[in-house]
């Protein structure tokens, strides 16, 4: 064993896998090392993951061989003391299946095991004790998804240092399947919320064939029953995309709406962020433009919250909640447009009607197609950007409501001076309303940097008019 080795990563061939060097120290007496550090760790490029439970495993003689045993969990090994021989095959679903990894550790080096990949080793010292750091705690059901594979699959081919056949190994380990007759380990799933909502439905079409992806409807997954988060096992997800929303914006300012907004937009997402918390998933947050009284030129991410009404107050607030969760993206958009009742299809619909309405000219910011709000979302997941806020509009100059009223007409055929500009004063007079911000353009220059740059509006307003009209 070398002593006083730098702490240092090295990348291995199986996605995930990372071998450490550790520091020993030692003299006449003995030695010690840090054998896990998370500070040192994560600057390495750890991931933090969590460990809840740590296990050592004591083998009396060289040449006790173990495995392949691939767990639903992540795992960081290493020796106590001894040395081993150990080998590493991913059995996760996956192009990388099938891949190989060898390498001699001693008490100055450990390795990082992801969820899905086959652990084994061989003794090759009398008194071996080779540890893990496993971030979810055993159980006889937890046992029941693991996945395995023989130690003498002739595809991997292992180079046991020891023979098998002169090695000690159990009986069930000599047993396993061979790797064509393995079921390869499935990712955790991603869970949709609001499914059936407008960004729901955008969202069922950007993931569509992908069977890691579930999706529930308001029916399906009631954010105001408690059942609802209890019901599930957290620990087969590593994500929720939380897609429900209460929008009702004027219904808000109500003695009803003002309850119930607070309980979809803020408590159930309370419910979501322990939940993420707790089982260390991602949770994707969809906010909203109202959580700014709209008095900036130009809103950023970081932007002190302003809310005017009741809608934006619980809008706010959710974010708050959300922001504490340390896997998260909050995506905030503006004016969203997409399956379903919205401003465009009433100003089409308006327009075939004949009708030369009255609409708002002094809000302005930019149309958000839901579209390109689930491409961003699932920009942000596989690109896996930096946790936090991010603004997803669709680019663009801004606009007013009456602007983009004006477009409707013009490209549906129809007369662009039909639209008649008004204030929002003259236009809510005598009406019970919720207060607006004036102001919702949003900056992209975050989102741009992870390198999702999204469409004009304008494009995708004349190609959204297109469908419609095409729709029988």
């Amino acid at each position: 064993m070398e002593f006083s080795k730098p702490l240092a990563a090295h990348e291995t061939p199986i996605p995930g896998v990372v071998l450490y060097d550790l520091p020993v120290h030692g003299d006449n007496r003995g030695w010690f090392k840090e054998n896990w550090q998370r500070e040192k760790m994560l600057a390495l490029g750890l991931p933090d993951f969590g460990p809840v439970q740590n296990n050592i495993s004591f083998n009396e003689k060289a040449g006790t061989t173990r495995g392949i045993h691939a767990e639903p969990w992540d795992k960081y090994v290493s020796v106590a003391t001894g040395r081993i021989f150990g080998a590493w095959v991913d059995l996760r679903e996956g192009p990388s299946f099938g891949s190989v990894f060898t390498a001699e550790l001693d008490p100055s080096k450990a390795i990082f095991i992801p969820r899905g990949v086959g652990n084994a080793f061989q003794t090759l010292e009398d008194g071996t004790a080779y540890t893990y750091l496993v971030n979810d705690h055993w159980s006889a059901d937890a046992q029941s998804q693991y996945t395995f594979l023989n130690l003498s699959d002739e595809t991997v081919s292992i180079p046991w240092p020891i023979p098998l056949e002169q090695a000690e190994l159990s009986d069930k380990d000599r047993a396993h399947p061979r790797l064509a007759d393995v079921t390869p380990m499935a990712p955790r799933k991603t869970l949709v919320l609001g499914a059936d909502g407008q960004l729901g439905r955008a969202l069922r079409a950007a993931y569509d064939g992908d069977a890691n992806v579930e999706f529930a409807t308001r029916l399906e997954f009631d954010l105001t029953d408690p059942a609802s988060y209890s019901g599930r096992n957290w620990k087969n997800y590593s994500t929720i995309i939380n897609a429900a929303a209460y929008t009702a914006v004027d219904k808000a300012e109500t003695a009803e709406g003002r309850r119930a907004a607070w309980a979809i937009n803020v408590s159930a997402v309370a419910r979501l962020a322990q939940i993420a918390v707790e089982h260390r998933l991602t949770l994707v947050h969809v906010s909203s433009d109202y959580v700014f009284d709209g008095t900036s030129e130009l809103h950023s991410e970081d932007e002190p919250f302003s809310p005017l009404g009741v809608y934006g107050q619980t809008k706010a607030a959710g974010d708050a909640v959300v922001s504490v969760v340390p896997r998260h993206y909050i995506v905030r958009t503006s004016w969203v447009i997409g399956e379903g009742g919205n401003f465009v299809r009433t100003m089409a619909s308006l327009a075939e009607k004949g009708v030369k309405p009255s609409v708002v000219d002094d809000q302005i910011g930019r149309l958000s197609f839901t579209t390109d709000i689930a491409a961003g979302i699932r920009h942000l997941l596989e690109s896996q950007a930096p946790f936090g806020v991010y603004n997803l509009t669709n680019d663009g100059d801004p606009q007013s409501w009456a602007d983009v009223a004006s477009s409707v007409y013009a490209l549906t055929g129809h007369e662009a001076s039909d639209v008649t500009g008004v204030s929002s004063e003259e236009y809510f007079k005598g009406k019970e309303a919720a207060p607006r911000p004036a102001n919702s353009v949003l900056d992209l220059a975050k989102l741009r940097e992870t390198g999702f740059e999204a469409p004009s509006g304008q494009s995708r307003l004349e190609g959204y008019l297109g469908q419609e009209v095409a729709a029988p």
